[in-house]
């Protein structure tokens, strides 16, 4: 099972990771003298990107997350790999966008500053901009990851936490990548932008919760009424999309802790922060009497540890020209 292969995972990494060198190599400024105009190039074209499109914010955010949770934040998600056994070939991939506009970015990068800018540090900054963007905060990011060479579908259908995992499971997922309960809640606010297909909740909220047939208990009944409308019985749904926040899905705000904390949020993963006697609090706080100042440094904070997963940096990994380069 992926969560048994996580806690052996788990065991290995807590004894030989130490916090002081989860950065070695990362700095603030990295390409302040290799390419300077490297951050203003990246959100010239995020914004270019989001105006034209505002749906591609809430996904490029979600592409960090796919690919600094398998392998960590080398830019393995963009390589197409001949035996469709890639991250790109992965279930969890399977409505993940974001692909065309990394590669728009770094082909932007590649004409002023040739081979310097890994596609790990664009998928970073690009999700710091989306984030921006979408009315939240713009945070100092480290950059100098280098590109990963290898990418694995197993890799990614057992390192993603599906959006029907409890708490238990959740923390174990963020431990194996070195983060803790805060980042879990923290990164969970992601959710306050974007939407969500009908398969990936229905099932687990709306039909069949627990494998028994029934809807979710802890689920609001008018809000569940109101989802039931959207995403019918029995029904593969790929194409309905529903918002994650309802009313603010393109603003990043502490709705989506508002929502948690009165039962009407979407995934059951969102539903198990409350399951937890630290992520509760820390829900029921944002959700009553914090301050959005307050929850943007928590989330900068929290994209900062993130972005430390598993990094390569100095001589290991490589730049690429282009970031779908072919593997085997």
């Amino acid at each position: 099972m992926a969560l048994g292969r996580l806690l052996v995972r788990l065991l290995m990494v807590v004894a030989s990771v130490l916090p002081a060198s989860a950065n070695a190599g990362l700095a603030v400024g990295f390409y302040n003298e290799s390419c300077p105009q490297a951050e203003d190039l990246v959100l010239a074209e995020m914004r270019a990107i989001v105006e034209k499109d505002k749906t591609l914010a809430p996904a490029l955010l979600r592409f960090m997350f796919h690919d600094c949770f398998v392998r960590g934040c080398d830019g393995s998600i963009m390589l197409i790999s001949r035996n469709g056994k890639g991250e790109r070939d992965a279930i969890p991939s399977y409505s993940l966008r974001g692909y065309d506009e990394v590669e728009r970015i770094k082909a932007k990068l590649e004409e002023v500053c040739p081979l310097t800018v890994s596609c790990a540090d664009i998928i970073v900054m690009a999700a710091r901009d989306a984030v921006h963007l979408s009315n939240g905060p713009r945070y100092a990011v480290e950059t100098g990851r280098r590109d990963g060479k290898a990418s694995s579908d197993f890799d990614t259908n057992n390192d993603l936490p599906p959006p029907s995992t409890n708490i238990v499971d959740l923390k174990t997922y963020f431990s194996v990548k070195s983060l803790g309960w805060k980042d879990l809640v923290v990164l969970s606010g992601s959710h306050t932008i974007g939407k969500a297909q009908c398969s990936t909740f229905a099932g687990d909220r709306l039909y069949n919760y627990s494998g028994k047939g029934v809807q979710d208990p802890s689920l609001n009944k008018t809000y569940a009424a109101d989802l039931r409308q959207a995403c019918e019985a029995g029904v593969p749904d790929d194409k309905t999309l529903v918002e994650m926040d309802p009313g603010s899905p393109y603003t990043f705000d502490l709705d989506y802790y508002r929502d948690v904390y009165s039962n009407t949020s979407l995934f059951v993963s969102d539903q198990a922060l409350l399951d937890d006697q630290w992520t509760r609090e820390y829900v029921a706080r944002m959700a009553t009497a914090a301050s959005l100042d307050e929850y943007f440094a928590d989330y900068a904070t929290a994209m900062t540890n993130m972005g430390r997963i598993e990094v390569l940096t100095g001589d290991n990994g490589e730049i690429r020209k282009v970031c779908g380069a072919y593997v085997d």
